[in-house]
């Protein structure tokens, strides 16, 4: 298996920034279309766990548009083959001195890469 070919890690790396302007400006849309519509998605969130589009989109739909924006660091993109990466990173709000850790796996599907299971955690005080 070819790990980082860097064509397809440049399209993954796209699309995962894309994803982050989604989340910072509340973009819905954005960030229903970039998750894989199926039952099987997963996303387990500080708070929550949800199984399902439905679930995720619910939370979304449910969540406060206020003190989403971020600083990313030590972000770590890695594809595998030609369809499917990952991409990990640690963030910061301001105001806060918690690390958050995100965890994304994505899968190029034939509508484009989309998130298949996510993770997001806060690391403790």
């Amino acid at each position: 298996m070819l790990i980082n070919i860097p064509e397809v890690h440049a399209e993954l790396l796209a699309v995962f920034e894309r994803y982050e302007q989604a989340l910072v400006r509340n973009d819905i849309d954005v960030l229903d279309e970039l998750f894989w519509p199926s039952a099987h998605t997963v996303r387990y969130g500080v708070a929550e766990n949800l199984v399902g589009i439905e679930a995720i989109r619910a939370f979304r739909a449910a969540r406060p548009a206020v003190g989403l924006a971020r600083t990313l660091a030590n972000t770590v993109i890695t594809t595998y083959g030609h369809d499917c990466g990952t991409a990990m990173t640690e963030f910061h709000r301001k105001g806060s001195i918690r690390t958050g850790r995100q965890s994304q796996t994505w899968v190029r599907l034939p509508e484009g890469w989309r998130v298949v299971a996510a993770h997001v955690s806060l690391m403790a005080d």
